[in-house]
């Protein structure tokens, strides 16, 4: 039988890989059972083995079994955009995602995240946190495709209430009450709520919807201090930058997870330390429409939780890996002369296990060890990008791809195999989303501020012939 076979009709298996990643390192001789979704026992080969005669080892030369990555910020129902956004100044929100979102029915919606759900999975993502959807189905229709997907998701309610008559504000939070306590369909649905930017939320429904998840171990999601016009809109309208409208409202905390942070300052650094929020760090999203790169290596030093997030730009969590160093190393390192900007290991924990932490999931998931889920990939070392190998952390977070990820386990269940569903049907998913997409982005108030690539180089043409 091979490897993909007894991995999809084995409710327990004892896996002995090569390599297997257990406190950001590669260690070799290690054995892993799961059974019923978790790691039932992780150890040295022959301890596990022999506590385990019942089962016949499972060798997988060549291959790294490690914990599956974390996106700790994601848009699952702004996939139909992709490029639409691309080459566009900040705030992006306004012009494209308002507009596209507000244009979907369930259906659409639901393909939307499907489609997102799939990538990924194909990218190594084994959970991640949908911040939010404006649409008033989408929360039904997120969570039927990361059930149909097998992936994890906190999944947010947003209780955006600025501007809104009193009536309905109480109305948000009554919702907000529900989603929280509503019970769950499945292990993978973990509940969370979400204010988009401090701007949309009165101080009172942020304080309220913290108090809730403080309350209930759930994790608060807000955009934070991500472009400069917010940050100059809030110092306007409140007198406070963004953070600080938040600690006003008594909501920094253990329970919210920051987004972005990428324009803060030594006071706000403080803050975040002082108050134990997380952050999460999204360095592609930086890089293609932010105004800055946040501090995440000093915030990292002061002992302020970061989990990186693909904002929903690029799913694929190797080059997110090689992105967050790389972010650094330009925007902090060259300058003071720190080439190592914390070194390979930094970006793979951010990438795993800290992510879980900022997400408030690493008593379930994040790292390799008896009693979590069994979230987890398997990736193929036997690969000339790697040979040889001397330093595999840093080999993974420069050198790694997602084409290595020959199979994506989530709660102990085979998803993918070597980026593919071996359950449903990937392709004709794609097919329908195509159709569905082109009548909602056709139908959709979008605007954009820069031509398309195409009609650039048009013009460049044209400016070309001119001089």
């Amino acid at each position: 039988m091979n490897i993909r076979e007894h991995l999809a009709h084995h409710s327990e298996v004892l896996l002995r890989p090569a390599f297997t990643l257990i406190n950001h390192q590669p260690v070799s001789g290690q054995a892993v059972v799961i059974r019923a979704g978790r790691f039932a026992d992780v150890g040295s080969a022959g301890e596990v083995c022999a506590r385990h005669p019942q089962l016949t080892p499972l060798d997988l030369p060549d291959r790294l079994l490690m914990p599956g990555f974390i996106d700790t910020h994601h848009h699952l129902t702004q996939s139909f955009g992709k490029a639409i956004a691309f080459g566009e100044p900040s705030e992006i929100f306004r012009r494209i995602w308002v507009p596209l979102e507000q244009h979907l029915d369930e259906e659409a919606l639901h393909l939307s995240a499907l489609l997102a759900g799939l990538e990924a999975l194909r990218g190594g993502f084994t959970t991640v946190c949908d911040a939010g959807t404006r649409s008033s189905v989408g929360l039904r229709a997120i969570e039927a495709a990361m059930q149909t997907a097998g992936l994890r998701c906190v999944l947010a309610r947003t209780c955006n209430d600025a501007g809104s008559p009193v009536e309905q504000q109480a109305e948000i939070l009554r919702e907000a009450e529900r989603h929280l306590a509503a019970p769950s369909s499945g292990d993978l649905i973990h509940p969370s709520l979400a204010v988009s930017i401090p701007e949309a939320g009165t101080d009172s429904t942020i304080s309220r919807v913290a108090a809730l998840c403080r309350e209930s171990g759930a994790l608060l999601q807000i955009h934070v201090n991500e472009h400069l016009a917010s940050v100059e809109r809030s110092l306007i309208a409140r007198g406070l930058r963004p953070l600080e409208v938040l600690h006003r409202a008594g909501a920094l905390g253990p329970h919210l997870l920051a987004a972005h942070a990428s324009l803060v300052t030594p006071n706000e650094l403080a803050l975040l330390r002082d108050t134990d929020t997380a952050v999460s760090y999204n360095p592609v999203a930086s890089s293609w429409k932010g105004n800055a790169v946040a501090p995440a290596l000093q915030m990292h030093s002061l002992g302020i939780r970061v989990g990186l997030g693909t904002d929903g730009t690029r799913s694929d969590a190797f080059r997110l890996m090689d992105a967050a160093e790389t972010a650094q190393r330009l925007a902090f390192g060259i300058a003071i002369g720190d080439f190592s900007v914390g070194a390979g290991w930094t970006w793979l924990a951010m990438a795993t296990e800290a992510g879980a932490e900022a997400a408030r999931l690493d008593r379930i998931t994040g790292r390799i060890a008896p009693g979590l889920a069994a979230d987890c990939l398997l990736i193929d070392l036997d690969v000339p990008e790697l040979t040889p190998s001397w330093d595999l952390p840093w080999e993974l977070v420069r050198l790694g791809h997602r084409e290595q990820i020959e199979a994506v386990i989530v709660q102990g269940k085979l998803r993918l195999w070597r980026g593919w569903p071996i359950d449903w049907d990937a392709r004709a998913m794609m097919s329908r989303a195509k159709d569905i997409a082109t009548r909602a982005v056709a139908a959709a108030p979008i605007q954009r501020i820069h031509p398309s690539s195409g009609a650039a180089l048009a013009a460049h043409r044209t400016h070309s012939q001119t001089h």
